[in-house]
C-alpha cells in the first residue's frame, strides 16, 4: 500500500474473465457481440422498470437467470461495484424482457470485461478519523431507552487483541423506481480500512419523503451492525471497544439520530427511528454527515456515468498493476 503497510488482497479476474468469454461465445453463435464501450454497468438513461419490449422466450428466460445467478456470484466474490445493477435485474427473474438481457445485462458483461483487473484489498490499516468532535457523544442521561449501556453477548468467550475500528456509509434513493415510487437501500461497512460487507436493496415500504426512506436506511444499516457484525465478532472473541462510525448524507435524520432532544417528525418513521436513536444511546453506533459526492454507499442506491463510478469504486476496490501468466494488466 501507499503507506508501507502489507496485506491481503482478493481478485475475482479469472472468474470474470472465464464468464466474460462464455457471454462471448454465446454471442458469437448468434452473430452478436457485447457493447463495444461501456464505462458504467448501466447504460446512461436506461431504466429496466419502464422497459416494454417483447418478453423473453422460456429458452431465453433460464438463460438470463443463469447470468443472474453468474453476477450475483461475482458480486460475492467482491464485485460490489455492480451490486445494484444485478439487484435491479435479480427483480424481473420472473418475467425478463429482451431489453433486459440485450441492453443491460450484456452491458455489465462488458464493463466486466473492460474492468475485470480489479482486486478489493484488505488493508488493516486504522482509518483516519478526520474529526471525531463530529462523533461527540451525547449525555442521554435517564431516557426513554432506559439504562443507555451497550448488550454484551454473556456467553462469549474472552476477548483478545485489539479489535477494530468500524465504518458504515448508508445511503437511501428515495423514490428512485419509476413505476412504484419505491426507494432503494444501500450501505458499505468496513473493518479498519478493509470492506467486508455491502448491500443494495429495494425497500419494502413506500416513503413519501427523503426523510423516511433514508431513516429507513439508517435502521437497516444499523441493524446489520448489532446483529451481523458486532454480536459475531464478539463470539469470536474479538473486542468491540469502540462505536461504529456511521456516515450518511441526510442532515435531518442524522440530526434526528444524534440528538437527546430532538423530536420525532415522521410518525410512519418511528420504528426506524427509535432503533437507530437507541443504538446511538448506547454509543453502540455515533452518526455524522457526509457529503453526498464523498459517500461511497452513493453507488448502491442509484445508476452512476463513467466518473461519479470510478470516483466511488476506487474506494472499494484498486486497479491491477501486476505481471500475470506473462501480460501486463493495464488500467482499466
Amino acid at each position: 500500500m501507499d503507506n508501507g503497510v502489507e496485506c491481503w488482497a482478493f481478485s475475482s479476474g479469472q472468474y470474470v474473465q472465464s464468464t466474460v468469454a462464455n457471454v462471448e461465445g454465446y454471442l458469437k453463435e448468434r452473430e452478436k457481440k457485447l457493447p463495444a464501450k461501456a464505462p458504467a454497468p448501466m447504460a446512461s438513461g436506461y431504466r429496466p422498470e419502464i422497459d416494454i419490449t417483447e418478453e423473453l422466450n422460456p429458452t431465453d428466460v433460464a438463460y438470463y437467470q443463469s447470468l443472474v445467478g453468474v453476477l450475483w456470484w461475482i458480486v460475492e466474490l467482491g464485485r460490489g461495484d455492480i451490486c445494484m445493477e444485478v439487484s435491479m435485474l435479480a427483480s424481473y427473474m420472473a418475467l425478463p424482457r429482451q431489453g433486459h438481457l440485450e441492453q443491460e445485462l450484456f452491458y455489465i458483461f462488458a464493463y466486466l470485461k473492460a474492468k475485470h483487473n480489479t482486486e478489493m484489498v484488505f488493508d488493516p490499516s486504522e482509518p483516519d478519523i478526520l474529526d471525531e468532535s463530529l462523533f461527540e457523544k451525547e449525555e442521554w442521561g435517564n431516557t426513554v431507552y432506559g439504562e443507555c449501556s451497550k448488550e454484551l453477548p454473556t456467553d462469549a468467550p474472552v476477548s483478545r487483541g485489539f479489535g477494530f475500528k468500524m465504518r458504515a456509509y448508508v445511503d437511501s434513493d428515495h423514490a428512485g423506481d419509476t413505476t412504484t415510487r419505491g426507494s432503494r437501500t444501500g450501505f458499505l461497512v468496513y473493518l479498519n480500512s478493509a470492506p467486508i460487507y455491502w448491500m443494495s436493496k429495494k425497500q419494502t415500504s413506500i416513503e413519501t419523503s427523503s426523510f423516511g426512506s433514508e431513516f429507513i436506511a439508517m435502521k437497516q444499516c444499523c441493524e446489520y451492525v448489532r446483529r451481523g457484525l458486532r454480536y459475531k465478532l464478539r463470539m469470536m472473541g474479538i473486542p468491540c471497544d469502540f462505536p461504529t462510525y456511521i456516515f450518511g448524507d441526510d442532515q435531518s435524520v442524522l440530526a434526528n439520530t444524534s440528538r437527546p432532544h430532538s423530536g420525532l417528525k415522521k410518525k410512519s418513521s418511528s420504528i426506524a427511528y427509535h432503533y437507530a436513536r437507541e443504538g446511538v444511546a448506547k454509543d453502540e453506533w455515533r452518526t455524522t454527515y457526509i457529503n453526498t459526492h464523498s459517500n461511497p454507499a452513493d453507488m448502491f442506491t442509484k445508476p452512476l456515468c463513467g466518473g461519479e463510478k470510478r470516483v466511488t469504486t476506487s474506494m472499494i476496490l484498486h486497479h491491477v498493476y501486476a505481471e500475470y501468466t506473462g501480460q501486463i494488466i493495464q488500467n482499466g
